[in-house]
């Protein structure tokens, strides 16, 4: 499916290196999702397990909107609590 095709999967790339996004948004949309680009590394958390965004198969105008839904209280399914940076 072309980028931007109703019901194509799209997937959130967060990360601080411009350069190393770039590559890695081409390479979602290569393997055949649209990449959401979701920031730096310090708004990773908002791709969490429990957030909205978190194992959905949502296309890229829900991708964006449940990563502006997320809320940053850890959940029970937030993996690595111990890690996860305190909000």
């Amino acid at each position: 499916m072309p980028p931007g095709t109703p019901g194509r999967i799209a997937l959130p790339v967060a990360g601080d290196d411009a350069a190393h996004k770039r590559t890695v948004l081409r390479l979602v949309d290569e393997l055949g999702f649209d990449p959401v680009d979701a920031g730096g590394l310090d708004d990773s958390w908002r791709q969490q397990p429990g957030t909205p965004v978190y194992g959905t198969d949502f296309d890229a105008e829900g991708v964006k909107r449940a990563l502006a839904e997320a809320k940053p209280e850890r959940t029970a399914q937030w993996r690595a609590a111990e890690q996860a940076p305190a909000r």
